[in-house]
């Protein structure tokens, strides 16, 4: 069996592409179009696989689907290889946050790791929002004040309109002329992360925001 080699926010974006196409279909377009549609569909997600091996091209190859059976099946075939959010412990999470004496953790034997490309979790207590994600091979974690809003907006890490949040946190990174500089970096984001979890496509904005915020 082919190793995992998928990540969650791939998979989305495969997902994604698969919607344009059966949208495409149902739209009744001529079959030059929907072919072109396919190839697009086909080249997009090649790309996201730079150093994919000839099985991974194989497997990842829709050229030869044609009906919403065979699609779905390739979804269903392809999730068997998306890697999991690293396993991650309690004790691990404190240490990661040791200010927080009384942090509130998730129950962690109730996530789908294999649906997440971060873990996130909000103590309502204090107001606080907990973001963990894996960067540059090493798991790391912020903590943002949280603002809930009564609108929607679009997520600047899924990039999806819907019900958000407004987050900010204090990045580490100091101006060299003044080490006592801090400033207060936010934005809007989903307020449910786990349905956010499900539409992240693209990981640059979620990347850069934790770089910053840790002065990476």
């Amino acid at each position: 069996m082919t190793e995992k080699f998928i990540k969650n926010e791939q998979l989305n974006f495969i997902k994604n592409q698969i919607a344009f196409i059966k949208d495409s279909a149902k739209k009744n377009v001529a079959p030059t179009v929907l072919a072109a549609v396919q190839d697009l569909a086909n080249a997009k997600i090649n790309d996201l696989f730079p150093n994919a091996t000839l099985e991974h091209h194989k497997m990842l190859d829709l050229s030869r689907l044609k009906t919403d059976a065979e699609y779905d099946q390739y979804i269903q075939h392809l999730s068997a290889y998306v890697i999991p959010f690293p396993k991650i412990t309690e004790q691990q999470l404190k240490k990661m946050f040791p200010k927080n004496k009384k942090l509130k953790l998730p129950d962690l034997s109730q996530i789908d790791h294999g649906q997440l490309t971060y873990l996130s979790w909000n103590d309502l207590s204090s107001n606080k929002k907990f973001i963990v994600y894996e960067l540059d091979g090493k798991i790391a974690g912020i903590e943002c004040k949280v603002t809930p809003i009564s609108k929607e907006n679009i997520c600047a890490f899924c990039s999806r309109f819907g019900q958000v949040a407004y987050i900010s946190t204090i990045t580490k990174t100091k101006k060299s002329k003044n080490p006592d500089y801090y400033k207060a970096i936010g934005n809007y984001i989903c307020t449910d992360s786990s349905d956010c979890n499900k539409k992240i496509t693209n990981v640059d904005y979620l990347t850069l925001y934790l770089k910053d915020s840790l002065g990476m």
